[in-house]
């Protein structure tokens, strides 16, 4: 059985809300051996397109963005309890390094940020540390959905 977007978008949502919007992202190293590491992530509409993305911040100069740069494509996973929901796809950066078109960096890692569950007391502050080092916004844009509904096989989208 298929899982269509709005579903698994659902289920992004259910599972991040509920463990305080941490994920497993999974990237590919030049090599081709896997990447893994947790990241607060959340949707949102994408800045450019309206359509819901996944997205996260990334730390400039780290090996996650270095690997999203070489091959941009990523997996995130999300989980509470034993049920969880996997969702990957293409992604787009926007950072200093990244210029993405039309798209105002602080107030775009504010929003991911909020996205995440993120509620800061001074967002000058927040600005501030961001641009400090070298923020990048990762929007994934949501193409495959992997989950195990309690009660269901695995699932998983063609």
């Amino acid at each position: 059985m298929a899982l269509a977007r709005e579903d698994g978008l659902r289920l992004v949502r259910r599972y991040g809300a509920a463990e305080r919007w941490l994920a497993v992202l999974v990237t590919t190293r030049t090599d081709g051996r896997p990447s893994v590491c947790v990241v607060n992530a959340g949707v949102l509409p994408h800045p450019v397109t309206g359509v819901d993305t996944v997205a996260f911040v990334a730390r400039g100069g780290t090996a996650k963005l270095a690997n999203l740069r070489a091959n941009p494509h990523a997996t995130l996973v999300f989980r509470s309890g034993w049920e969880w929901v996997a969702v990957r796809g293409p992604v787009d950066l926007a950072g200093p390094d990244d210029p993405l078109t039309g798209v105002e960096l602080e107030r775009l890692l504010r929003d991911i940020y909020h996205a995440a569950g993120g509620d800061h007391p001074d967002l000058a502050e927040y600005d501030r540390v961001m641009a400090a080092e070298r923020r990048v916004a990762v929007l994934l844009h949501p193409h495959h959905f992997t989950t195990n509904p309690a009660g269901t096989e695995h699932q998983e989208t063609p």
